[in-house]
């Protein structure tokens, strides 16, 4: 049978993964974090990435958006290898915002000032124009516009993880990843803080990643998780992850709290 040469067309932007990792190694000097990582996010999914304690869950997140070099693999957000130093790869900036734990809100400036650094930054927009932008990513934060005005130190501790997703939607991203956003919060601020996730990501139509512990959230608010086990990642849903024979795994979705929240998440 003669060979017929084939012309696949490229897939369309909308059809792209929003985050596609292949290969990926990262290390410190002689101590390697990662190894041969693979990892898929979807667009318009919100995933959960866990692991055990030093696997690398902020590394990773940290390598994806740039601030870390691989030592190899290839990254790409949206179809663009975020690792490239063009102009292409520099307008891939503005289309994610990154909540750090805690906030990591700068503690000389006002909540307001925090949100306007970016678009500062990224943005000519006039005050008038910007401080209207504020107003609107405090009110989609859940935050009383009376909180533009205070210093972090003046806010709660759900106040601030608020405020640094504020901030987060400054330039209006497409992805948003966030750093353990219910870590120290109580049951019912952290309920509140993933079904504000949720609502932002329907309403927005935002993909969402999110490095959590809180078996809550992940039943809550996670279309897929990612577990981050022997240097290299696995995903999936919760059921299958928890399906899989491996101890880590089986201690931390079928132990005493994990049946508690997959039975909370099934009510």
């Amino acid at each position: 049978m003669p060979f017929i040469e084939q012309n696949f067309a490229e897939p369309k932007p909308e059809m792209m993964p929003a985050v596609r990792v292949r290969g990926l190694r990262t290390q410190f000097g002689a101590q390697v974090i990662h190894d041969n990582l693979d990892l898929t996010i979807n667009r318009g999914e919100v995933f959960g990435l866990v692991g055990g304690s030093g696997t690398g869950k902020s590394v990773l997140v940290r390598t994806i958006i740039g601030l870390l070099r691989p030592a190899a693999g290839q990254i790409e957000v949206f179809g663009q290898n975020t690792q490239a130093n063009s102009a292409a790869a520099q307008a891939l900036r503005r289309q994610w915002g990154i909540m750090f734990q805690d906030g990591a809100l700068f503690s000389s400036l006002t909540v307001s000032e925090n949100i306007d650094v970016p678009l500062k930054e990224h943005t000519r927009l006039r005050a008038a124009d910007r401080r209207a932008i504020i107003a609107l990513k405090l009110q989609l934060a859940g935050l009383d516009p009376s909180a533009g005005a205070k210093y972090p130190a003046e806010l709660s501790g759900g106040m601030r993880k608020r405020a640094g997703l504020a901030r987060a939607l400054a330039l209006d991203p497409k992805i948003v990843f966030l750093d353990e956003p219910t870590a120290g919060l109580d049951p019912i601020g952290a309920a509140h803080f993933d079904q504000l996730v949720l609502d932002l990501q329907a309403a927005l139509g935002l993909t969402v990643v999110m490095i959590t512990h809180d078996l809550d959230s992940l039943y809550t608010a996670c279309n897929r998780i990612g577990v981050i086990l022997k240097k290299q990642l696995i995903a999936g849903t919760i059921a299958e992850i928890s399906a899989r024979p491996d101890p880590w795994i089986n201690d931390y979705f079928n132990g005493p709290r994990g049946r508690a929240a997959a039975f909370a998440g099934a009510a």
